[in-house]
Parts: C-alpha cells; structure tokens; sequence
C-alpha cells in the first residue's frame, strides 16, 4: 500500500513543500513517482518520516538526520534511541516551563509589592535551557532551518548560551507585555517583534508573508503552540498577531 504526498501531508502534519524538499535533498526520497507525477510513500518512508519529525524536534539539523539515517541498520534500535531523548527531552521542557512560570510569577508579586524583583540565583533564570537547542523547530520552512543550522554550526559555545538566554528572556517579556495588557501592536511589542525580526534577517531575507506564516505556525503547528502556551496561556496568539501587525505595518 501507498500514500499520495498530499496524503502524507495531512497524516504528518508536514507541508507537501517540505515532504518535496526532503526529496530534493535525498533526505526522503517517496517510493515512487506516479503517471500524474506525484509523489507515492510506503510504509517504509512513513517510518523514515516519523524518525525525521522526531529528530527535527529533539533541534537536530537535517544534514546530520541525514548522516543518522545513513548510518542506522535496525529501526527498531533506532527507535528505542530516540525514544530515550524523547523522554529526556520532555524533562528539559517541563524544567523550562517550571523556571518560566516562576520567573513570571516573582516580576508580577515584585509589582504587586512596588520593589523591583531581586534574582539571588540568577542562573536558576535558565534552568532547562540548553545551547543544543539552538535551533527551532522548523520543519515546515526547510530553507530557514538549513541557515539556522548553518548558523548554530559556527557559533562558540558561550555564543550558544547567550542565544538562548536571550530567548528565553524574549518570551518572558513578551508574556509580561500580554500580562499587563498591552495590545499585539502596541509600541513596546512591536519593538520585541522587530527585534525578532532583525535576528531572522541576519541568517537570510525572510519576506513579509514567510514571516507571516512563522507568526501563524505558532498557533498552528502543535509543538510550537505548546512551547508558548507552557509559559502563559494564550502566548501563542499573541505572537501570531503581533507578527502580523508588524509585517502590516512595517514590511509591508
């Protein structure tokens, strides 16, 4: 039995533009082309698939998932191995909401108090953050991935470490923005937006409407959507609308 590659789109969640990158770098190739042109997947590549989503979201670049699946001999093994970073994967990101949503917690009750917050442990601000994970999860725009990964490549490890402090401490301002009520296009969010912005453009030109869609995939694509809601319940839509404000307004 074989699958259509609009098929296996909607069964992965991954676009059909991304399942055709895959193929045009021979990190998935379908099992056939049919008559019309399409592209057919069997069950074989449903499971080349599967470990590719799970690698990609474990921050794993795609040249090296190619390098992993060339060198694997039994899926089952394979599985099992991905499996156990799985789980330690989800400790991390349970450690990161936790250190999150305290850190939100202390700057509303230092308000509250009228005193600014005192941090006695500072690196208790970046418990579960790891420089491996430098890159997001972005399966669903392939070129940007390959320049993060690029990116991420080059850089030193206390480069690494400052990344991704710096953003951790961007979602943290971004929610205390939607905490004390400001607006999507609000001034002092647009401002996190294009500093976001200014970040992606330094790796390749990213368009109004590719940023758009970034903005919109943090609503849409499931991981991304928890990432942001772990830290403040409806974080995500306030990113998606703040970006298109910004695109709106700015880029366009």
């Amino acid at each position: 039995m074989d699958w259509p590659i609009s098929e296996v789109a909607r069964m992965s969640g991954v676009t059909a533009r991304t399942l055709r990158h895959y193929d045009e770098t021979g990190l998935l190739t379908p099992a056939r082309i049919g008559a019309n042109g399409y592209r057919y997947y069997e069950e074989h590549q449903l499971l080349l698939l599967q470990q590719i989503l799970v690698l990609r979201a474990l921050g794993v670049g795609l040249p090296e998932i190619g390098r992993i699946l060339a060198a694997q001999v039994d899926e089952v093994d394979a599985l099992r191995s991905h499996h156990r970073r799985l789980l330690a994967e989800r400790d991390r990101l349970d450690a990161l909401a936790g250190t999150v949503s305290r850190t939100i917690a202390e700057l509303e009750q230092s308000r509250k108090d009228g005193y600014p917050m005192t941090i006695n442990r500072p690196e208790n601000l970046f418990e579960g953050v790891q420089p491996s994970q430098y890159a997001d999860n972005l399966s669903d725009f392939p070129e940007h991935a390959e320049a993060v990964g690029r990116r991420a490549a080059t850089m030193s490890q206390a480069d690494a470490d400052a990344a991704h402090r710096e953003r951790t401490a961007q979602m943290i301002r971004l929610a205390e923005l939607m905490a004390v009520g400001h607006p999507a296009d609000a001034e002092p969010v647009q401002a996190e937006i294009n500093a976001q912005y200014r970040a992606l453009i330094q790796l390749r030109a990213v368009s109004a409407e590719e940023f758009r869609a970034m903005g919109r995939s943090c609503v849409d694509n499931a991981a991304w959507r928890a990432a942001y809601e772990a830290i403040a319940s409806g974080l995500a839509a306030y990113q998606r609308d703040a970006i298109e404000a910004y695109a709106t307004t700015r880029l366009s």
